[in-house]
């Protein structure tokens, strides 16, 4: 097989891909092709659009059928692929969620890789940051929220959920533990270390009110440069997008998915091209 991971059963290349709806925005498939491609690997990456539970309940079987070696996850089925696996990492047990599905002798093992995107991001594009002890304010309560919450607890933070509805941030802080609380109001930002928007739209904050030393994220990656981050320079503030976070994430899902590491690439440069983007 010249080293190339094929299906221990069929013989047949194995294929990944990625699972949301709608997923047509998706930079994963120009990411993990271009690393197949790039390593001469025999396999492929596509993006799946179940509509709705019942879809993505039949692609998982699917997989346990033998015929995906994988997937990653996005909205809005990242606690549902949770509920269906078998067996959980740390991550996703933390966050009750997972962006990452395996599929192996019909049994289903769920990741999260979403956490290690946020403190990749972070300490990329913010390394002064000391997050251990850190005030993190968190805009949105939903599964964006969920998922990158776990890395931030474990790495000694104290998070604040900012929602709209404050029932759903107070399920989702009951759901975290005791390191996460509701914030009662935008007056929290005052004191914020890092604010990140878990939100798919841009969020109604006053900047002004940030401390000059704080870091401002935006998991949202269409535009990479979002207005959210715009602001927070033009106040001089440092701020991390929502691209370093996905590409922060590819490597864990590669290598869960197809079974080795990635190869050498530029991701940023590929993938600013592919957007027709310079930042």
């Amino acid at each position: 097989m010249n080293g190339k991971p094929v299906d221990r059963i069929t013989g047949a290349a194995l294929l990944g891909g990625i699972v949301g709806y709608p997923v047509s925005h998706s930079l994963s498939p120009v990411i993990h092709n271009a690393w197949l491609e790039a390593g001469g690997i025999d396999a492929a990456y596509a993006a799946f659009a179940p509509r709705d539970a019942a879809g993505f309940e039949a692609l998982v079987a699917a997989g346990r059928a033998g015929l995906i070696a994988g997937v990653n996850v996005t909205a809005p089925f990242k606690e549902q692929a949770f509920a269906l696996a078998d067996e959980a990492g740390a991550a996703a047990r933390l966050t009750g969620s997972a962006n990452i599905l395996v599929f192996e002798e019909g049994r289903v093992r769920a990741e999260s890789a979403d956490g290690a995107g946020v403190l990749y991001a972070l300490a990329e594009q913010a390394p002064g940051l000391t997050l251990n002890g850190a005030s993190v304010v968190i805009l949105g309560a939903g599964g964006a929220a969920r998922a990158g919450a776990g890395a931030l607890i474990e790495a000694g933070a104290a998070l604040s959920i900012l929602n709209r509805t404050r029932e759903r941030a107070e399920a989702l802080a009951a759901d975290l533990g005791p390191a996460v609380s509701v914030a009662p109001d935008a007056g929290v930002l005052k004191d914020a270390d890092l604010v990140i928007n878990a939100l798919s739209v841009a969020p109604d904050i006053a900047l002004e009110t940030l401390k000059p030393s704080a870091v401002v994220m935006d998991m949202t990656y269409k535009p990479v440069v979002t207005p959210l981050l715009a602001a927070a320079r033009a106040r001089g503030l440092t701020a991390v997008d929502g691209l370093a976070m996905l590409i922060g994430q590819a490597t864990p899902s590669f290598e869960a998915i197809f079974r080795r590491p990635p190869p050498p690439l530029d991701l940023r440069a590929l993938l600013l091209a592919h957007l027709g983007e310079a930042v």
